[in-house]
C-alpha cells in the first residue's frame, strides 16, 4: 500500500510540475528527483528500471537528433518559407489560408514530429495570419489539433509512436501503411469540424500589410529531410533503429551549419533539450512504478481483447480517457504493453487514442501545453471553454472515423 502511495503521488506531482512548471524550472527537475525517490525506496526493482532505460534508450536518442534536425531546418529558413507560401497560396482568402495550414501543419508533423509543427510553425501561423489582416485564430488552433492528430502516421512523427513502436513489432514501412487511412480520415474530420467551427472568422476577407514576398525554397535542408524520411524506411528494413538514420539528418545539417558558421556547438547542445530527454527517462521509470503497484492490474482488466471493431473502438476510448487523466506520455508507457499480446492492431487503436484525444484537454499532451505557452506570448486568449468545446466536437468523430478507417486497414492489410 505504500509503494501504491508513493508512486501515485510522484506521477501526480510530475505531471503537475510539467504543467505548471513552477519557478519557471524545468520538468526534469522535479520529475528525476520523484524517480531517484522511488528507486531508493523499492517501489521500481533495479531490474525494472533497466528495462525501461534499454526500452526509452533509442526512444531519446531519435528524440534528440528530431529536435536538433527540426531547429537546423528553421535556421535554414525552411519554416519561414512556408509561411510566405501559405501567405501567397490564400491570397488574402482565409479559408485558403485554413487549408494551407492543414496541409502544412500535416506534412510537418508527420515528417519532422508534432514539436516541430508546434514550436516552429505555430509563431509562422500568427505572423502570416497577421501579415493578410486576418483572425489567427482558426489557424492557430489548427496547427495545435494537427500537432496531435496528424503525428498518427509515421513511428517517427510523435513521441508516443516511438514508445510503442516497438510493441507492434511492425516495420516502419508496415506502421506507415497501415496508419495512413486512419491519419486521412482524422484530419478530414479536423478539416471539417474547425472549417464549421470558425465559420465567420474564415468569412471576413483579409487585408494584408504588405504583399507577400517571393517564395525562396531552401533546397538542401529539404532534400536533407526527405533524405532522412527515406533512411527510417531502409533502416526498418535492414533491422536498424530509426533514430540512427535521425543522427545522420541531424548530423548532415549540424556539420553544414557549422562549417558556414551559422551555429555553434553549444547552440546544437541547447537544441537537443537534455532537461526534456532527462524528462522522459524519469517519466518512464515513474510510470512503470505506478504500472507495478497495482495501475497495470486495473488497466488490464478494462482493456479490451482482441482486434475486432468493438475492441479496438473499446481501447482507443480507454487510451484517450487515460491521456486526458494522466498526459498521453504515461497513458501511452502503461497501455501499450498491456495492449501487445492481442497484437499490432490493439497497439495502434492505443495510439489513435493517445495522439487524438490530447485535443480535448489542455492537459491531455504535453505539445498542447507548449503551444498554448506560445500563443499566449502571440498576445492569443485560449479560451478554455473554447478550446474544450471545439475538443468536445473534433474528439469523438476523429477517433471514431480513425479506429473504423484502422480496422478496414487491418483486414484489408494485415500485420
Amino acid at each position: 500500500m505504500l509503494f501504491e502511495f508513493l508512486s501515485v503521488a510522484a506521477l501526480i506531482l510530475v505531471l503537475v510540475c510539467a504543467v505548471v512548471r513552477p519557478f519557471g524550472r524545468s520538468e526534469a527537475v522535479f520529475a528525476v528527483p520523484a524517480a531517484v525517490l522511488l528507486i531508493v525506496v523499492g517501489a521500481v526493482p533495479p531490474d525494472h528500471v533497466h528495462e525501461e532505460a534499454v526500452r526509452l534508450g533509442p526512444v531519446i536518442g531519435f528524440l534528440a537528433a528530431a529536435l536538433v534536425l527540426g531547429k537546423l531546418c528553421d535556421d535554414e529558413g525552411l519554416f519561414h518559407a512556408c509561411g510566405t507560401w501559405m501567405a501567397r497560396w490564400a491570397r488574402r482568402r482565409p479559408r485558403r489560408l485554413l487549408g494551407a495550414v492543414f496541409a502544412l501543419a500535416s506534412v510537418i508533423t508527420a515528417a519532422l514530429s508534432l514539436d516541430a509543427t508546434v514550436v516552429l510553425l505555430t509563431p509562422v501561423v500568427f505572423a502570416t495570419a497577421a501579415r493578410m489582416g486576418t483572425s489567427a485564430r482558426p489557424h492557430a488552433y489548427a496547427s495545435v489539433h494537427l500537432s496531435n492528430t496528424a503525428s498518427l502516421l509515421l513511428p517517427v512523427s510523435n513521441l508516443t509512436n516511438l514508445l510503442a513502436f516497438t510493441a507492434t513489432g511492425l516495420t516502419f514501412t508496415r506502421f506507415a501503411l497501415l496508419m495512413l487511412l486512419p491519419w486521412l480520415a482524422a484530419i478530414a474530420v479536423e478539416y471539417a469540424v474547425l472549417r464549421r467551427f470558425f465559420a465567420a472568422d474564415l468569412a471576413a476577407p483579409g487585408t494584408p500589410e504588405r504583399d507577400a514576398e517571393p517564395v525562396e525554397l531552401p533546397l538542401f535542408p529539404l532534400l536533407t529531410v526527405a533524405a532522412t524520411l527515406a533512411g527510417f524506411g531502409v533502416a526498418s528494413v535492414v533491422g536498424v533503429d530509426p533514430a540512427w538514420a535521425a543522427a545522420a539528418g541531424a548530423t548532415v545539417l549540424a556539420v553544414r551549419a557549422l562549417a558556414r558558421r551559422h551555429t555553434t556547438p553549444a547552440a546544437l547542445v541547447r537544441s537537443a533539450a537534455l532537461p526534456f530527454l532527462a524528462f522522459v527517462l524519469a517519466l518512464g521509470v515513474v510510470v512503470r512504478a505506478v504500472v507495478d503497484n497495482g495501475l497495470g492490474t486495473v488497466l488490464g482488466d478494462l482493456l479490451p481483447d482482441g482486434a475486432s471493431l468493438p475492441a479496438l473502438l473499446g481501447t482507443a476510448a480507454l487510451a484517450a480517457l487515460l491521456a486526458n487523466l494522466i498526459n498521453n506520455l504515461p497513458a501511452v508507457l502503461a497501455l501499450a504493453p498491456l495492449a501487445a499480446p492481442s497484437g499490432p492492431g490493439a497497439v495502434l487503436a492505443v495510439l489513435l487514442g493517445v495522439n487524438i484525444g490530447p485535443n480535448l484537454t489542455y492537459a491531455g499532451s504535453l505539445a498542447t501545453l507548449l503551444w498554448r505557452r506560445i500563443a499566449h506570448a502571440h498576445g492569443h486568449d485560449v479560451q478554455v471553454k473554447q478550446f474544450t468545446l471545439l475538443g468536445a466536437l473534433t474528439v469523438p468523430a476523429a477517433l471514431a472515423a480513425a479506429t473504423v478507417a484502422l480496422w478496414l486497414s487491418l483486414a484489408v492489410f494485415g500485420t
